[in-house]
């Protein structure tokens, strides 16, 4: 069951289940908080999720996305934690575009951390190139509905082996990639591609910190994955087998033991 819940500027959906020391988990691009669904299971027995679904994606508001940037979206995961009376330090979880938040996360709201996991993510800033191509998706998604986008990435998030074994992970994916609103898309691709280089941030960084890939990973591939480990003191750093991008939903008993052994250490 999803709460709705009030910050400011936005109305939020969120999953808040179980007790104990908190986990905030955050969606990829352009998903929703049902991408964690097996982490959520799993862990909700001994610790507090809270996965809620970002402005303008999964069930959250659409009239507050017209401009927003992914520090703003980090001024929301902390509007949350007001709003849902979460006063302790939480471990924040993201992937991908939600690893591009923690960042954030780390930078404005560092105080608030207990810990950091980053999940197929990147530090640096897009390249000139790579910016041009969310600018011209934007322009595309507005014009032409988001069964474009879902054909241009799904092919990109995953292991081969992923959807010859499991084909309702694609699935899954396709229907959260369509299910989310052109100008949504637009408004967020403008956010990733202004999003600033965090690379110097990173021996920065002071709290327990886990680094997780998937090991077919396409778009943040694990030598990059393992130099973002290295950048940040004393942090581990997991290759996560038979999985791409998507890597919690493609091997969730991997990602979850990682996470359990990770949770287990603080």
């Amino acid at each position: 069951m999803l709460k709705q819940v009030e910050i400011p500027g936005a109305q939020l959906a969120v999953k808040d289940v179980g007790d104990g020391s908190p986990v905030l988990f955050v969606h990829g691009f352009p998903l929703s908080h049902a991408m964690w669904r097996s982490q959520i299971e799993e862990l909700a027995a001994t610790h507090r999720v809270i996965a809620p679904d970002l402005r303008g994606f999964g069930s959250s508001c659409l009239a507050c996305v017209a401009t927003v940037t992914i520090a703003q979206l980090a001024d929301d995961c902390a509007a949350l934690l007001d709003a849902l009376g979460v006063g302790e330090p939480v471990t924040f979880c993201g992937l991908s575009m939600g690893g591009y938040v923690g960042f954030q996360f780390v930078r404005k709201y560092g105080d608030r951390l207990k810990a950091i996991v980053l999940c197929d993510t990147r530090a640096a800033a897009d390249s000139p190139e790579a910016a041009a191509n969310r600018y011209k998706m934007a322009e595309h998604v507005m014009r032409a509905g988001t069964e474009i986008v879902a054909t241009a990435m799904l092919p990109k998030l995953f292991a081969l082996s992923t959807a010859a074994k499991n084909p309702e992970v694609v699935e899954a994916v396709k229907r959260m990639i369509l299910a989310t609103a052109p100008e949504t898309i637009a408004a967020v691709q403008h956010a990733m591609a202004e999003r600033p280089d965090v690379q110097g941030m990173l021996p920065t960084i002071r709290v327990p910190t886990l680094v997780l890939v998937g090991q077919e990973d396409a778009i943040s591939p694990v030598d990059e994955m393992r130099a973002i480990a290295a950048g940040i003191p004393g942090a581990q750093f997991v290759i996560v087998p038979e999985a791409g991008h998507m890597a919690p939903m493609e091997n969730p008993a991997a990602v979850n033991q990682a996470l359990r052994t990770f949770l287990g250490s603080l």
